[in-house]
């Protein structure tokens, strides 16, 4: 990898790593640069992905000049990176350790190194920042050795034959040379709030093992063998990292302030669980039989929403509060294109997609084969008379905008929720009376008619984003296959997409946004999932094909994807963007099936 002249790695450079509660993002180089800790919704020690002079970072490296390569560890979310120089070969193995009964309750980021052939001299820092409104970390002496602290967060390094420094009053240091099967392990430990436990090394190195033997024992419960089975596990465990653990909530995303453009402006914070996301991610796990996952998801929005049950939130955070506002922070931001922002400003928009989302999860969670208690009955007829209500409101829409309009993807969203409502009432999950059943069909019809005369377009042979717009909009592609309307409506929408929005296989959001923004990578794999649940498997199995080596070395997609020269932007690992390719994946598998040939 080449880092450009203020620091900065390309985003496509990054590997994830992650242990249920927070997730590190490893450079081509070695250097960890982003690092909420102990929790991804903390202030991150590491940021330097958003300031390369003033975020902090780890690094690890060969002091000769090195060639690398990395691969996750089968089946995990471990990293192993290799360094060949001039006198030698190591292999460095990344993980944010488990303990025996899952999580740790303190940050445990390890860093083994073994040497392979001849010797090769490294160097590594652990350089906290301060940029989200932390105090500077200061060097404390204790009878078990330095803390560096700042605020309630306090940070320690042990280690095995790692050759420490006294470093400078904010920083670890250290340097030590490998040989033929030599080991040396270096831990960073964190704590937030509460004592600082010092972890045994020896203990730690074992804990790498049994943290890589987790993830595949996970992974060998993950129940797919289909097409595309490498990159369908990839994007389950790429999911799986942003599963936060303590209480089942899903992040959207593991990265806060990295821009959608050049031009930046669209930095936004996606360390948040939208409900959205939770309800895709419970539809596509559903599928592998993972069963703690999905009841732990649907339990937690449950729990959100019962609290919340005059409100139907965009998102929560990752504890079940509804977030604040938005703070511009003190950083540079990615290659000085700012602003970093904590926060999210689409906090208490209008969305009314969300109905069909909550509705989507209760209906999915039920066809898997569980049972609905009474009080979640009565919370969803409660939103499907709110659907039943809202849907002739403008709204922001799936992306969030800053103008209401009268969306088309969210008129179709509040039709998807009542039909799931009428059909978790007649399997008895919802307890609705035979007027209720009448009305929220009743409202169903009108939509679906206020859309053929509102939102179809003669002239254009497709659907439109709103009344009176030319705008096409990508988000009606996740309605595709659900019956709305006529079909060949749908069809032809399709193709208006894949004509105007389309640049090879990359797809961006909708009408003119191409000049605010790259192209949004879930909206290249939902084309690929309308193609195969109107009846193109074959359109739908090229365009997946085209897009999987748009992945990084390591299997990853951020948010978008520049057409033109393949550099990721927007935030990473992006949650949305290893869901649509799930979901792809599946539509075609299930149209396959359902083919008289199975292969159409």
């Amino acid at each position: 990898m080449t880092r450009d002249e203020d620091g900065y790695a390309p985003l496509r450079d990054y590997a994830a790593i992650g242990d249920g509660r927070t997730v590190a993002l490893v450079a081509f180089d070695g250097s960890i640069d982003w690092l909420p800790f102990p929790s991804l919704h903390s202030a991150p020690v590491f940021a330097a992905l958003v300031d390369s002079a003033k975020g902090g970072r780890m690094t690890l490296r060969p002091v000769a000049p090195f060639r690398a390569s990395r691969s996750y560890i089968a089946g995990t979310n471990v990293l192993e990176t290799r360094y060949v120089t001039d006198s030698g070969e190591v292999a460095v193995t990344d993980a944010l350790v488990t303990g025996v009964a899952g999580r740790l309750h303190w940050g445990e980021l390890a860093r083994r190194i073994d040497g392979i052939s001849g010797s090769v001299e490294l160097e590594w820092e652990a350089s906290p920042g301060n940029l989200f409104g932390t105090g500077s970390f200061e060097r404390r002496s204790t009878m078990h050795g330095p803390v560096l602290g700042a605020d309630d967060v306090n940070l320690i390094v042990v280690g095995m034959h790692h050759g420490p420094s006294v470093g400078d009053s904010a920083t670890f240091a250290g340097r030590f040379t490998t040989a033929p099967a030599s080991r040396h392990v270096i831990v960073l430990c964190g704590t937030d709030d509460e004592p600082v436990h010092i972890p045994d090394p020896a203990v730690v190195d074992s804990g790498i093992d049994r943290t890589i033997e987790s993830w595949q024992t996970w992974s060998r419960e993950f129940s797919y063998d289909g097409p595309w089975a490498r990159e369908v596990q990839r994007s389950a465990l790429a999911l799986k990292l942003l599963i936060f653990s303590p209480t089942g909530a899903i992040a959207a995303a593991a990265t806060t302030g990295l821009p959608e453009s050049p031009t930046g402006g669209k930095n936004y914070d996606y360390r948040f669980a939208w409900v959205r996301d939770l309800a895709y991610t419970v539809g596509a796990l559903v599928r592998f039989g993972l069963r703690e996952e999905t009841h732990a998801a649907v339990s937690w929005a449950l729990d959100c929403l019962k609290s919340h049950s005059d409100d139907l939130p965009v998102f929560f955070d990752l504890t079940g509060r509804l977030p604040g506002g938005t703070d511009e922070l003190r950083a540079d931001g990615w290659r000085g294109i700012g602003p970093v922002t904590a926060g999210n400003p689409a906090a208490g928009q209008a969305q009314l997609g969300i109905y069909a989302d909550v509705l989507g999860i209760m209906r999915q969670y039920v066809e898997a084969g569980n049972i609905l208690d009474l009080r979640t009955g009565e919370l969803l007829r409660s939103f499907t008379d709110g659907a039943c209500r809202a849907w002739q409101k403008k709204d922001s829409g799936m992306w969030e905008l800053p103008h209401k309009q009268h969306y088309l993807a969210s008129k179709i969203g509040c039709w998807r929720a009542i039909s799931d409502a009428c059909q978790l009432a007649e399997w008895g999950q919802i307890d609705a009376s035979d007027d209720e059943l009448a009305r929220w069909r009743h409202n169903r019809d009108l939509i679906e008619q206020w859309i053929s005369d509102k939102c179809w377009s003669e002239r254009r042979g497709s659907y439109v984003m709103y009344p009176g717009t030319d705008a096409l909009d990508t988000a009606v592609l996740i309605h595709a296959g659900t019956q709305f309307g006529p079909a060949a409506r749908m069809t032809a929408t399709i193709a208006a997409i894949r004509s105007e929005l389309a640049v090879g296989p990359l797809v961006y959001r909708y009408s003119g946004v191409e000049t605010e923004e790259s192209a949004f990578v879930a909206c290249s794999f939902w084309l690929a999932e309308a193609y195969a649940r109107t009846g193109d498997s074959r359109e739908a199995a090229a365009l997946v094909d085209a897009l999987i080596p748009l992945a990084n070395d390591v299997g990853l997609y951020a948010e978008m994807i520049d057409p033109a020269d393949e550099q990721f932007w927007g935030n990473l690992p992006q949650a949305l963007s290893h869901l649509a390719l799930i979901n792809a994946v599946m539509a075609i598998n299930d149209a396959r099936e359902d083919s008289p040939e199975g292969s159409a």
